[in-house]
């Protein structure tokens, strides 16, 4: 069972503070570079895993897709996206992705935004993505940078130039961390690079696009907090099909 900390009132009120729940896509900065991977969505179906609030699912719909299908495990996350949605192409579901059964060649998309590093059986999920989509179908997704899920126990530090630096603990070592993120004992699933893209690759995908993102010097200049993610990649943004490359 995914831990469900979506759920958890003291989390969930302060995750709604943050500028991407409050302003949507236009609040998460790596969203244009998310938006530059996507096809063109008209007349076509659509699965969004961890749709959070919805924002992803109804952008979709807006942008030509002619069904969407939304899935998360957090009831408060998807009672705030019901609410925020009018629109029968829209559905959504609560299911646990640990155990999801997705019926096969369903979708022509599957998109995730900062969802997966919360998986376990990351294979079986992905297995089952695969087995999903159309053939050239795609998977779009972005995940915590596994150098922001393998952090050192002894926080961020400064260097002797007066600069953060985020030192990382046991990078090789894979599995479980438990981080205090919004509330204390958040478990997310650290792994490396290589182990997301040799998953993706042995359940069939084909690899299009691989991304350790940073914030662009336009966006720093509107957002000068945004400096600090240049010192170390805080997402990592894949793209993969379901044809050979």
């Amino acid at each position: 069972m995914t831990q469900n900390i979506y759920d958890d009132p003291g989390f969930f009120e302060n995750y709604s503070q943050l500028p991407r729940s409050r302003e949507g896509l236009d609040g998460a900065p790596e969203w244009p570079a998310l938006r530059a991977l996507l096809p063109d969505l008209h007349g076509r179906t659509v699965l969004d895993l961890g749709c959070g609030f919805g924002w992803f699912c109804r952008w979709a719909r807006q942008n030509g897709a002619a069904h969407v299908r939304g899935i998360d495990v957090s009831e408060r996350m998807l009672a705030r996206a019901r609410a925020a949605t009018e629109d029968a192409a829209i559905v959504y579901d609560r299911a646990d992705l640990e155990e999801l059964a997705l019926p096969r060649s369903a979708f022509d998309l599957v998109f995730s935004s900062l969802t997966l590093h919360y998986i376990v059986n990351l294979a079986r999920l992905l297995a089952q993505v695969h087995d999903s989509l159309h053939r050239g179908g795609r998977l779009i997704f972005s995940v915590e940078h596994p150098v922001f899920t393998a952090p050192s126990k002894q926080g961020w530090r400064i260097d002797a130039e007066g600069r953060k630096t985020w030192p990382i603990d046991s990078y090789l070592d894979e599995g479980p961390r438990s981080t205090d993120w919004l509330a204390k004992g958040v478990i997310k699933q650290h792994r490396t690079i290589a182990t997301y893209i040799n998953t993706l690759l042995g359940v069939g995908f084909s690899l299009c696009h691989l991304e350790e993102w940073g914030p662009s010097e336009q966006q720093i200049a509107s957002r000068p907090a945004l400096a600090d993610e240049r010192q170390r990649p805080p997402f990592l943004l894949v793209a993969a099909s379901t044809l050979p490359g």
